[in-house]
């Protein structure tokens, strides 16, 4: 029995925590809050896509585990601090935040129209941002907190036809080391997972051949939106707890960086 107790307590790694995932309501950030739901979490999950975020609260209840769907634009800084404060209100102080809300059009770099550019901007980086500044009080009084930020491997690689959105997540990795070096010493840590070619809805949308790309990775298959859940649960727990700034590439071996 005791062999027993101590599983659970390994498998359990986020019990009394309550996080907030954004974009929660389909793809990467569905499978992120049911993974911390699972993890003992109590999620407040967030998305513009009120259908969609209600259905992963539903099947996140349904298993026994604890969420909210909040319906709101993560780049708005009054629909924040409302959907903040309901959740607040359910939970208690927010001590994890996943900033994975974000839209990843392609477009032509001439194609790009100045207010494509802005919105790709507000909802990419400071949709983020806004976040982090609603939270991050409460975590810095605590001297613990978790911030992931979902960037993107575009941002190492570089992605035609979308220079916005590279240029967007790449802002979202410059925010990201800045607050890690600031607050390195508060308990509270910021870290990036940026996905590679990961079957969500969005990726299936888009005007690619996702098979022929997924073999030119080295493992040859594109990735579960599961396998990014994991990376953040790891950066979301007690396992990280000497670890900031980094970035975790949940790709596939598509990028590999230097020795």
């Amino acid at each position: 029995m005791a062999g027993e107790a101590t599983d659970r307590e390994k498998l359990v790694q986020l019990e009394g925590k309550v996080a907030v995932v954004t974009g929660a309501g389909s793809g990467i950030g569905r499978a992120i809050a049911e993974r911390f739901a699972r993890e003992g979490a109590k999620v407040g999950a967030w998305d513009i896509n009120g259908a969609g975020v209600r259905e992963t609260v539903e099947t996140i209840t349904k298993a026994g585990h604890t969420a909210i769907a909040i319906e709101a634009d993560c780049s708005d800084a009054a629909a924040i601090a409302a959907a903040a404060k309901q959740t607040r209100e359910a939970f208690g102080e927010i001590q994890i935040l996943v900033n994975n809300a974000g839209i990843a059009p392609f477009v032509p770099y001439f194609d790009i129209t100045d207010e494509l550019w802005d919105q790709m901007i507000r909802i990419n980086l400071k949709g983020p941002h806004l976040c982090i500044r609603e939270m991050l009080p409460a975590m810095l009084d605590a001297g613990w907190g978790r911030v992931v930020n979902i960037t993107s491997s575009s941002v190492q690689n570089g992605s035609p036809s979308q220079a916005h959105y590279v240029s967007s997540k790449g802002g979202v990795l410059g925010l990201t080391k800045a607050l890690a070096n600031e607050y390195a010493a508060s308990g509270v840590t910021f870290n990036m997972v940026p996905p590679g070619i990961v079957d969500t809805p969005a990726l299936r949308a888009a005007p690619m051949d996702i098979e022929a790309m997924a073999q030119h990775l080295p493992m040859k298959r594109i990735g579960r939106p599961e396998e990014i859940a994991s990376a953040c649960l790891f950066l979301a727990s007690e396992d990280s707890s000497y670890i900031t700034g980094q970035t975790i590439s949940t790709n596939g071996g598509r990028y590999m960086g230097s020795a």
